[in-house]
C-alpha cells in the first residue's frame, strides 16, 4: 500500500503450506478465483470480531493459542487458501495475499501473548543459577537468559514463527547405500589397476576423502554428487524449517551418520538430574536416543562440548574445499556474524529467508554476549576453571548479582540494535517469491519492531490523503486487515489512535459497502465509539431505491443487535434522508406556481429524488418510540409535495403513515399541520367523489335516482360545510410565526422559509378548492336549486379580511384564479335570475 510500489508480488506464487506434506487436488470447477467470491471471506471475519467483542478486555480468551481471535483470522486465511488450492486459474497475487495475511495473524499472536500476557512467575537469572550451581547445563542457562530478556524472547519467538511457516522441506530419496556409484569406480579402479590416477574420482571412501582429493581434482562419481547437493540442501530446508530431528533423521537414512552426529551437536546440553527438574517419560522425543527402561532424569541429552563445535561449524562454513550446499548447512547450524554473509549471499532467497537469517544471527550473538556479560557459561563452557572460580567466589562472599536496573539496560541495548538491524529489511533485496516492499512485509517488520501505532496513523494518513486507489486489487484486501488489526489491538488493551480508528474503519465501511455486505455494516460502525450512530445512519441513508421496507427494518433492528440505538440511528436516518433530498430537488419557494389542470389529473410520475424523499419516512416510522420524530418529518414531506403541486404523491404519502399519527398532539404546531394537510384531503377527496356521482346519475328507476339525489346532495353539503370551516380556521396559518410576522418580529431563516412555504400552499389550494366548489354547487342548482345561494355566500368568507382567504388568490401579486373566480361569480348571479326577477340580490336574500 505505500505509493510505488506493486501491489503483490509480480513473479507466479505458489501456495505452500507450511510442515505438510500436500497431493495435488482435482478442481472443483474450472474459472478464475475473483474478488467477487470473497462474501463468504467478509462474513466470517465478521464472526471473528463479534467472538472479539463479546470476549472485549479478557487476554486470555482473546489470546488463546487456537480459540483467540489471531488464530481464528490465521484459521480463516488457510480455509481461503484450500479454496483457492482447489480453483484452475487461482490468481497468484491473491493466493500471495493470503499466504502472508495468515502469517501475519500467526505473528501477532504469539508476540502480542509474551507482550500482554505477564507471567505468574519471576524466573532465576542465569548469574543466579551459576552461582548456585556451576555445573548448571547449557540449555538451562540459555532458557534463562531468554526468560530474563524481553528482547531475546520476542527473537526467539520470531525466529519460530519464521521457522514454523516456512515451506515443507522436500526429503532427497535415499540411496541403497553409501556412495554407490563412487564405491563402483573405485573398485574399478582397483581392478584395472587405473587407481590413484590423475582426475576422476577419489580413491578412498571416508567422509573427507572429497576434501582431501580435491587438490588433486578427484571428486565423487557424478549421481554421488548430485545426491549430495540434494541432500545437503535437503538438510538446510530442515534447519531453515526448524525440523533439526527431521535433518537428522533424513541423514540416518542416507547411511551418513556423522552428518547426522554433527547436525546432532546444535542441541544444547541438558542434565535434568543436574538441576532437579524431573521430566515424565511421555515427554521425552522418541529421538531423544535413550533407553525407554533407562530412569530419565539420570540421562543427559545434547552437547557438552557446544563451543568447540561452534567453533567447527565456523570453519567449515568458511572451507572453500566444501561444495556451497554444505558451507551453507554449517552456516545455518550456527547463525553467527562470521557466518551471516554465507547465509545472505548463498541461502536466503525469500524475504522471509532473510528475516530468519538476521534474527537468528542477532539472539545468537545477543545470547553469547550475556554468556560474556556473565563472566562465563560455568562448567560446560569452560570446564573446571568455572568451578573453581565459583569456589573462590563462594568463599569470599560471592559477587552480587547483577541488579534489575543492569538487566533493563543491557535489554535496552538489545532492543536499540535489534531495531537498527530489522528496519533496514524493508528495503532487502531478494530473489524469490514476495519482494521486501509489499504491505504485509511492512505490517510484519512494524509488528517485530513493536511499532503498529505509528503503522496504523501512516495507514490512515495516508486514506484521508487518498494516496491509495480504491480500485486497486489489494485496497480491499489491506483495509480489511487493518480493520481489524485496529480492532483487535484496541480490545488487547494496545493504544491505537482514534482518529487512525475511524479513519480505518470508514474506509473498511465503503469497501464492505460495494461489496454488496450490507449486513456487516452495523457489526463494524458501532466500533466507530462516538460515531457508531451518525455513521450506520450515513450508510442507511445511501441505500438505493431498490432496497425493501423490510429489508430497511431488518438494517434497523441490526443497529440494536449490535449496541447501537436503533430510534437514534432511524431519526439521524430520515434526518440526513430529507435534507441530501431536499437539497438535490429544486427548491420550493422558485419553483412557478402550478396550474390547476395540473392537479392530481395530469401529474408526471414521480422522479428518483421524489421516491426517496417520501421513502425516507420508513425510517422514521418504522417504531412507535419515533413517531413524534416523525410527525415533523411527515410534515416536511407533504409540505414540499403539496407546494410542488404533486397531490397524488402527497395523498399516497399521506396513506402510508401509520393512523397514531392523528393521536399525537405535541409539539402542538407541527400536530396542528399535520391535522390541516388530513382536513385538506378529507375536502379534496369529496371534491373528487362530488364529480364522479354527478357523472353517474342513473336513468332507470325513480327510487335509485332519488338515492343517488340524496347521495349527491349531502356529499355537496358536507364539501360546503368542511370547506366553510377549513377557511374559516386560519388553516396552515395557525402559529406563532404568523403573529410574529403580523407584529413586524424576524423570523429564523428556517422559520421564515417553513411560513413561505405554507402560504404557497393555501395559494395553490384554497382558490382551487373554491372555484371547484363553487362550479359543482352552480352545476348542481337545476336538481339542489339552493345551491345558487351558497355559491354566492362563499364570496363573503372570500372577501371577510378576518380570514384572509383573498390572500390566498393574490399571493406575491400574482391574483391567482381572482379574476375567474369573479367571472364564475357573475354567472352565478346571472343564474339567481334565471327564475324571473330583475334584482341580482334576491337569491342571496330569500
Amino acid at each position: 500500500m505505500e505509493e510505488g510500489t506493486s501491489s503483490y508480488a509480480e513473479e507466479e506464487a505458489t501456495i505452500p503450506h507450511p510442515q505438510e506434506n500436500r497431493r495435488s487436488k482435482t478442481p472443483s470447477r474450472s474459472r478464475r478465483w475473483t474478488m467477487s467470491d470473497w462474501g463468504y471471506f467478509y462474513k466470517a471475519s465478521a464472526d471473528v470480531l463479534s467472538f472479539g467483542q463479546s470476549r472485549d478486555g479478557d487476554l486470555f480468551e482473546l489470546l488463546a493459542p487456537k480459540r483467540g481471535f489471531a488464530p481464528r483470522m490465521q484459521k480463516l486465511c488457510e480455509e481461503q487458501l484450500e479454496q483457492l488450492r482447489e480453483r484452475v486459474d487461482a490468481d497468484p497475487e491473491e493466493a500471495s495475499a493470503l499466504l502472508l495475511e495468515r502469517n501475519t495473524w500467526w505473528l501477532l499472536q504469539e508476540l502480542m501473548t509474551q507482550r500482554k500476557v505477564t507471567p505468574v512467575t519471576n524466573p532465576p537469572s542465569a548469574r543466579t543459577l551459576l552461582s548456585e550451581n556451576p555445573y548448571t547445563p547449557t540449555q538451562v542457562l540459555g532458557d534463562a537468559i531468554m526468560k530474563c530478556s524481553p528482547t531475546l524472547t520476542e527473537l526467539n519467538i520470531i525466529r519460530e514463527w519464521l521457522q514454523d511457516s516456512a515451506p515443507s522441506p522436500s526429503y532427497s530419496e535415499a540411496t541403497t547405500g553409501y556412495w554407490k556409484f563412487t564405491k563402483h569406480r573405485v573398485l574399478q579402479d582397483l581392478r584395472t589397476g587405473s587407481a590413484g590416477a590423475a582426475g576422476g574420482v577419489v580413491t578412498e571412501m571416508d567422509p573427507d576423502a572429497p576434501v582431501r582429493e580435491d587438490t588433486e581434482g578427484k571428486t565423487l562419481a557424478a549421481d554421488d554428487a548430485s545426491h549430495e547437493k540434494a541432500l545437503s540442501q535437503a538438510i538446510y530446508a530442515c534447519i531453515r524449517a526448524g525440523a533439526t530431528m527431521q535433518a537428522i533423521e533424513l541423514c540416518e537414512k542416507a547411511h551418513q551418520p556423522w552428518r547426522a552426529a554433527s547436525i546432532r551437536g546444535s542441541i544444547a546440553f541438558e542434565w535434568n538430574a543436574l538441576t532437579m527438574k524431573k521430566k515424565r517419560a511421555d515427554e521425552y522425543d522418541s529421538n531423544d536416543g535413550m533407553d525407554l527402561d533407562t530412569p530419565k532424569d539420570d540421562m543427559w541429552n545434547g552437547n557438552r562440548r557446544r563451543k568447540l563445535w561452534k567453533a567447527t561449524c565456523i570453519r567449515a562454513a568458511h572451507d572453500p574445499h566444501l561444495t556451497e550446499a554444505e558451507r551453507i548447512v554449517y552456516a545455518a547450524l550456527c547463525p553467527t556474524l562470521e557466518t551471516a554473509s554465507i547465509l545472505l549471499t548463498s541461502a536466503c532467497r525469500t524475504w522471509e529467508d532473510v528475516v530468519w537469517a538476521q534474527v537468528s544471527v542477532l539472539f545468537e550473538e545477543k545470547q553469547n554476549e550475556a554468556i560474556r556479560v556473565l563472566g562465563g557459561g560455568g562448567f560446560w563452557e569452560d570446564g573446571l576453571a568455572a568451578v573453581e572460580k565459583s569456589d573462590r567466589e563462594a568463599e569470599s562472599g560471592g559477587d552480587e548479582d547483577m541488579d534489575t536496573s543492569d538487566e533493563e539496560f543491557l535489554d535496552e541495548k538489545w532492543r536499540d540494535e535489534m531495531v537498527r538491524s530489522l528496519a533496514v529489511l524493508s528495503t532487502a533485496p531478494v530473489q524469490d517469491g514476495v519482494k521486501a516492499d509489499h504491505p504485509f512485509h511492512r505490517v510484519q517488520l512494524r509488528i517485530m519492531l513493536d511499532q503498529t501505532g505509528s503503522m496504523l496513523d501512516h495507514f490512515a494518513e495516508n486514506l484521508s490523503d487518498g494516496a491509495y486507489d480504491p480500485n486497486a486489487a489489494d485496497y480491499s484486501t489491506m483495509t480489511r486487515f487493518f480493520a481489524h488489526l485496529c480492532l483487535f489491538l484496541q480490545m488487547i488493551d494496545i493504544s491505537v489512535s482514534p482518529d487512525a480508528v475511524q479513519i480505518i474503519l470508514e474506509a473498511y465501511l465503503q469497501v464492505l459497502e460495494a461489496a454488496g455486505q450490507r449486513d456487516l455494516i452495523a457489526l463494524y460502525a458501532s466500533a466507530l465509539g462516538d460515531n457508531a450512530t451518525s455513521r450506520y445512519a450515513a450508510f442507511l441513508t445511501s441505500l438505493d431505491l431498490n432496497t425493501t421496507e423490510d429489508e430497511r427494518r431488518q438494517a434497523l433492528s441490526r443497529a440494536y443487535e449490535h449496541g447501537l440505538d436503533p430510534v437514534h440511528v432511524a431519526v439521524i436516518t430520515a434526518n440526513e434522508t430529507i435534507k441530501n433530498t431536499l437539497d438535490a430537488l429544486p427548491p420550493l419557494i422558485r419553483l412557478p406556481l402550478p396550474s390547476p389542470s395540473m392537479l392530481g389529473t395530469q401529474e408526471p410520475v414521480p422522479n428518483d429524488w421524489e421516491r426517496t424523499l417520501a421513502r425516507a419516512l420508513e425510517w422514521s416510522t418504522a417504531q412507535a418510540d419515533t413517531f413524534g420524530v416523525a410527525l415533523g418529518h411527515a410534515c416536511i414531506v407533504l409540505r414540499y409535495f403539496l407546494g410542488a403541486g404533486r397531490t397524488k404523491l402527497a395523498r399516497h404519502t399521506l396513506d402510508s403513515l401509520p393512523q397514531e399519527f392523528m393521536t399525537i398532539s405535541e409539539p402542538e404546531e407541527v400536530a396542528t399541520e399535520y391535522q390541516d394537510y388530513s382536513q385538506f384531503f378529507l375536502i379534496w377527496d369529496t371534491l373528487d367523489r362530488i364529480a364522479e356521482t354527478a357523472a353517474a346519475e342513473p336513468t332507470l328507476s325513480r327510487e335509485s335516482k332519488a338515492a343517488w339525489l340524496n347521495s349527491y346532495k349531502n356529499m355537496i353539503t358536507q364539501a360546503r360545510e368542511q370547506l366553510i370551516t377549513l377557511l374559516t380556521t386560519d388553516w396552515l396559518l395557525s402559529g406563532s410565526d404568523v403573529d410574529a410576522e403580523v407584529s413586524g418580529m424576524s423570523l429564523s431563516p428556517e422559520r421564515h422559509l417553513r411560513l413561505q412555504e405554507l402560504k404557497r400552499i393555501r395559494a395553490i389550494y384554497v382558490p382551487e378548492m373554491i372555484v371547484r366548489l363553487h362550479h359543482l354547487l352552480l352545476d348542481s342548482r337545476s336538481r339542489i336549486p339552493e345551491n345558487v345561494k351558497h355559491a354566492l355566500e362563499l364570496a363573503n368568507i372570500v372577501a371577510d379580511a378576518r380570514y384572509g382567504v383573498a390572500d390566498a388568490f393574490d399571493y406575491d401579486g400574482a391574483g391567482r384564479g381572482l379574476k375567474g373566480y369573479l367571472e364564475a361569480l357573475r354567472v352565478a348571479f346571472l343564474a339567481g335570475l334565471e327564475n324571473g326577477g330583475s334584482d341580482p340580490f334576491r337569491v342571496v336574500l330569500s
